[in-house]
């Protein structure tokens, strides 16, 4: 019975040391393939303390050296230009677009990730839980490439501390997809890489995908057709209105939830015609996952820290466009690889912040 109390005190102590120094985040990521055969995909962006954020576009050639706990890591440069977010003042792609179609996101990960500790032997393939996405960013054209490289033992991700990031290194894992609509995730587990096919394109959070792709077992007869009629006992009874064919469709905030949702929202909706429409629809989607500041919070030392949808992101492999909305600016904005000198010199950025503006329509009813 001791042993049971001490147990248990142990686990609710570390529950509450993780949500001190661990901000909360919830993000949902998709994949949808288009009528024309293409393929978009998206993600939300959630946190639970306010953090700054800017759309970083790397040039060609760009260099770069990687963080480990016990110095400089992997040594490398751009092969591939690349578009997407960072946060904070590390000009590091958490998520991104690169010239070839390759997209990479990091996802947050808590209790389960675990990286490899850093040694003499591997600190010079060493990479921080922030530089990994950036590096894959960078280096590779499909995920057949990628998959080729973790494989091979290319990189480790060491347990590095990141400023404004807490006292710990982020638990992070990876969902990664090319132009081809290939898709896997990339999580680090007891000090390794371990690779998962993905061909629903889903991801959120914890606990491990595999444990996500098994809990969808638990939902297959969810259908978004209309339940049909039933008599019993003579009496006919109908639907009361559409959607009937989702009642058990889980709605909370949980990644487990969210990760069912998102799968079915995706494996269900009726293709877009194009590329173009396709991201349309993955705003319209993950719509369904945009977190109001307030419903999902944690109360620390009288503080309270409110999960919500910062960002709104969807990237188009073929036109090589990367999209994006924020919590206060709902506008679609965009920014277009082919635009840009992807030869430049340096790295540029634009903050995300934006005020939305309202459109007053007064005038024009007749």
């Amino acid at each position: 019975m001791r042993s049971s109390i001490k147990t248990r005190a142990v686990l609710a102590v570390a529950m509450v040391v993780s949500l001190v120094v661990q901000p909360a985040l919830a993000c949902t990521g998709i994949m949808l393939k288009t009528a024309d055969g293409s393929f978009v995909h998206g993600r939300t962006v959630e946190f639970g303390v306010k953090i700054e954020s800017s759309i970083a576009v790397i040039p060609r050639g760009q260099a770069f050296v990687a963080r480990t706990p016990a110095g400089d890591g992997v040594k490398y440069a751009a092969k591939y230009a690349a578009v997407g977010a960072v946060a904070f003042s590390d000009v590091k792609l958490l998520d991104g677009l690169n010239e070839q179609g390759l997209a990479v996101g990091a996802f947050y990960f808590p209790t389960f990730a675990g990286y490899t500790p850093v040694t003499p032997e591997n600190q010079h393939r060493g990479l921080s839980p922030a530089d990994f996405p950036n590096w894959l960013l960078t280096q590779f054209a499909t995920v057949d490439e990628v998959r080729k490289a973790i494989a091979a033992g290319e990189v480790v991700i060491t347990p590095t501390l990141i400023e404004n990031w807490g006292p710990e290194a982020p638990p992070f894992h990876y969902v990664v997809y090319d132009r081809s609509g290939a898709s896997i995730a990339i999580e680090p587990v007891e000090g390794r890489l371990v690779l998962h096919d993905n061909p629903l394109g889903v991801m959120t959070n914890s606990p491990g995908f595999d444990w996500h792709m098994t809990n969808l077992r638990n939902y297959i007869s969810l259908d978004p057709v209309n339940a049909a009629p039933v008599k019993i006992a003579g009496e006919t009874f109908a639907q009361l209105g559409q959607g009937s064919g989702m009642v058990g469709l889980p709605g909370d905030f949980t990644p487990p939830s969210r990760f069912v949702r998102a799968a079915i929202f995706s494996t269900t909706a009726i293709p877009s015609p194009s590329a173009e429409t396709g991201v349309a629809q993955v705003f319209h989607i993950l719509n369904n996952f945009d977190i109001p500041v307030g419903v999902s919070r944690e109360v620390s030392d009288g503080v309270v820290h409110t999960d919500y949808t910062m960002l709104t992101i969807a990237r188009d492999p073929q036109s090589l466009r990367y999209y994006y909305k924020s919590y206060d600016d709902q506008t679609i904005r965009m920014v277009d690889l082919k635009q840009l000198d992807l030869n430049a010199k340096a790295i540029k950025l634009m903050s995300t912040s934006s005020q939305q503006s309202v459109v007053d329509m007064s005038g024009q009813l007749k």
